[in-house]
């Protein structure tokens, strides 16, 4: 009996190490040299698995060019207002495709009156098709050509299934051993390493140095802790988590920290951190006071992106498929006073009976 009880005991013991493994087969793509270890390695399950995420939906036929412009038929239209009005219900009804098919249109519109700004939804709608336009026209040294839209966050999902909230202060975090230190939790966000759980407040929001190893000798100006370490490898981490990637589809295995040996997606990368600092302090930030107090983290902050909010495990968005060059609409950033007509005062009332198939933003 107590051979037996063992043998289960040793049976569950293993089961348990082997549960954060994967099981072959595990296939290897080689990126450099023989030997050199620059390999990007992957479970092709896993990826199949994660193939339905990354279908970019069929663009609806395009609307014609011709005709009134949006701003000057319907009523506090502030961005989009350039398109005629076929062109902005187009994009109303993709945009409801893309955030919320099952709640339609009255997830940001008061429907007895859509120039209406009552919903928070719509005021957050409206910054974040801002925000879009800003991500194509100027941060095209991460998103290049390819772009984005409102789908590549959000996959049909109100709220993005990948937004993070700042850590509650460690000192508050309490183990049986005492205080924490911000890290030995395992959470999707270190990788469910011991590593710091909170690698986006100091980077993704704040302007920290992300470095391992200082660039110059003891004792003079190398302050590179281990601390700091730590968070860089969190951080690092998540980015490979968040883009399915090894550590060498941006580094170069012979030496980690050269910009002049690394491959260029390194570039893009620390491109991309700087996006998501920009999206999060930029936008998001501000809207704080914007969400119902439901729709904040448990320290009061507005949710922000990450690598993974866009990225979804995939090394590029939806593998790369571009819904830009359906929506050039989004591929730029239109002045306020180009976008926006102003609505004579004997129009206003015919222009807030428009029936609801042109939503506005």
């Amino acid at each position: 009996m107590n051979r037996l009880t063992n043998t289960l005991l040793i049976a569950v013991a293993g089961a348990a190490l082997l549960a954060g493994c994967e099981r072959p087969p595990v296939d290897t793509v080689q990126r450099g040299y023989r030997g050199t270890g620059m390999e990007l390695v992957y479970n092709p399950r896993t990826v199949a698995d994660n193939a339905a995420v990354h279908v970019a939906p069929v663009a609806l036929d395009a609307a014609s060019p011709e005709g009134p412009k949006a701003g000057t038929v319907y009523q506090n239209v502030k961005v989009l207002g350039n398109l005629s009005v076929g062109e902005f219900a187009r994009t109303m009804t993709a945009m409801t495709n893309w955030v919320s098919p099952k709640e339609g249109c009255t997830y940001c519109h008061n429907p007895a009156n859509f120039a209406d700004d009552s919903k928070y939804t719509k005021v957050v709608s409206r910054r974040m098709l801002e925000m879009t336009q800003h991500i194509n026209a100027d941060w095209k040294t991460h998103v290049a050509g390819t772009g984005v839209t409102c789908y590549t966050c959000h996959r049909g999902n109100p709220v993005p299934q990948n937004v993070w909230f700042k850590a509650p202060d460690s000192k508050q975090a309490k183990l049986m051993a005492g205080n924490d230190a911000g890290q030995n939790k395992a959470t999707a966000a270190a990788a469910y390493a011991s590593l710091p759980y909170d690698p986006f407040s100091p980077y993704l929001q704040g302007a920290s140095d992300i470095r391992v190893n200082g660039t110059t000798a003891l004792p003079s100006g190398n302050r590179h802790s281990i601390k700091q370490t730590e968070f860089t490898y969190s951080l690092m981490n998540h980015m490979s988590t968040a883009l399915g990637v090894n550590c060498t589809y941006c580094h170069n295995s012979r030496q980690f920290s050269s910009w002049e040996e690394s491959p260029p997606q390194r570039t893009t990368a620390w491109h991309g951190i700087n996006l998501a600092r920009d999206l999060n302090v930029t936008y998001m930030e501000p809207l704080t006071k914007t969400f119902p107090q439901e729709r904040l983290g448990p320290g009061g902050d507005v949710a922000k992106v990450n690598c993974a909010t866009c990225h979804q495990g995939a090394y590029k968005p939806l593998n790369g498929a571009s819904m830009l060059k359906d929506h050039p609409e989004l591929a730029s950033v239109v002045k306020a006073e180009m976008a926006q007509a102003v609505v004579p005062a004997a129009a206003a009332p015919a222009a807030a009976a428009t029936p609801a198939p042109a939503a506005k933003k």
